[in-house]
């Protein structure tokens, strides 16, 4: 067998600079020096007899041969985890690390409860929680860099094939209003009344925004036509705003919870229109699952499924 021309260290050095946009930045996040760096770098392409990065930038830019080499290296490093992950498991749950990911309203709302209820049984495995988008996160499990997820989103096209998607639970979307708006005596109000209101919103492009747009079409509300006041980039920054009294928005019940009940925030309710969108439980099942991905979901996550038939891959 040829001895290989590189070595983890320098695929694990190349992925950081490429993360990180920079040599330095890249040397900040493995805690060496940049002259470190610099010099596996170099020695890589002296063992490759080939170049690595464009010479003629001053940014971080891989030429054909860096790129195909980074493709292979992320697959490698991937794998090399997910063998530490198995011999982990060896230890029968008394260590290990469990990786799993959600998209933001699911990672900011609903995991951290999982995990806790999952570390008040099991203490000794840590926990690595990713929040990103649908899209990031159902690439994350593909590549075997998370083990389960919960997403709110439909997975992208290309991973339907490759990912087992099941139907995990529905989610409610809830119109709610500052306490002293006129409208904050009513439990319901009219379809109409939507077209009266300011609206604080998530961006055009969020998972939820869509959801809202596409559920109010069905019941023939033209949310075009609402008066969006400003548009925000957190539910957290839109809870505030709302109860700031700058107008209304439509955000998960489950991210209301604490103001219901604490009172500074008013869940009215649009007469005969219910807004709701299906959470799905994500895995790859050509990955290693560990002891601590099989018992996160057969014991906790259980808790909060709501019965849905599963199904391999999403519809198109």
């Amino acid at each position: 067998m040829r001895d290989l021309p590189f070595s983890l260290d320098q695929l694990r050095v190349l992925k950081a600079i490429i993360k990180e946009g920079s040599f330095k930045r890249a040397a900040d996040s493995l805690y060496v020096s940049q002259p470190a760096i610099s010099l596996q770098i170099q020695n890589l392409e002296k063992q490759l007899n080939i170049p690595i990065f464009e010479r003629s930038s001053k940014k971080a830019i891989l030429t054909e041969a860096g790129s195909l080499l980074l493709r292979y290296g992320g697959r490698i490093l991937a794998l090399c985890e997910e063998t530490c992950r198995a011999l982990e498991d060896l230890q029968n749950l008394q260590g290990g690390t469990l990786v799993v990911g959600a998209s933001q309203t699911t990672g900011t709302y609903l995991m951290p409860r999982l995990i806790g209820l999952f570390r008040q049984r099991y203490p000794q495995v840590a926990v690595q929680l990713q929040v990103h988008s649908t899209r990031l996160i159902s690439w994350s499990v593909a590549n075997g860099q998370v083990d389960v997820a919960v997403i709110g989103g439909e997975i992208p096209h290309e991973l339907r094939d490759v990912l087992h998607v099941t139907s995990y639970a529905e989610d409610e979307l809830a119109l709610i209003l500052p306490i002293t708006h006129q409208f904050s005596h009513r439990a319901f109000i009219q379809k109409e009344d939507l077209y009266r209101l300011r609206f604080i919103a998530l961006d055009t492009q969020s998972t939820i925004r869509k959801v809202i747009d596409k559920v109010l079409s069905q019941y023939d509300i033209d949310s075009g036509q609402f008066k969006i006041e400003m548009e925000l980039n957190s539910i957290e920054a839109i809870k505030n705003a709302v109860q700031s009294g700058l107008g209304a928005a439509f955000v998960s019940v489950s991210a209301i919870a604490k103001e219901l009940e604490l009172g500074i925030l008013h869940w009215v309710k649009i007469e005969n229109v219910t807004i709701k969108r299906m959470l799905s439980i994500i895995v790859n099942p050509n990955r290693y699952k560990s002891k601590a991905a099989e018992t996160f979901s057969s014991e906790i996550l259980t808790l909060f499924v709501n019965p849905a038939q599963d199904h391999i891959s999403q519809e198109s």
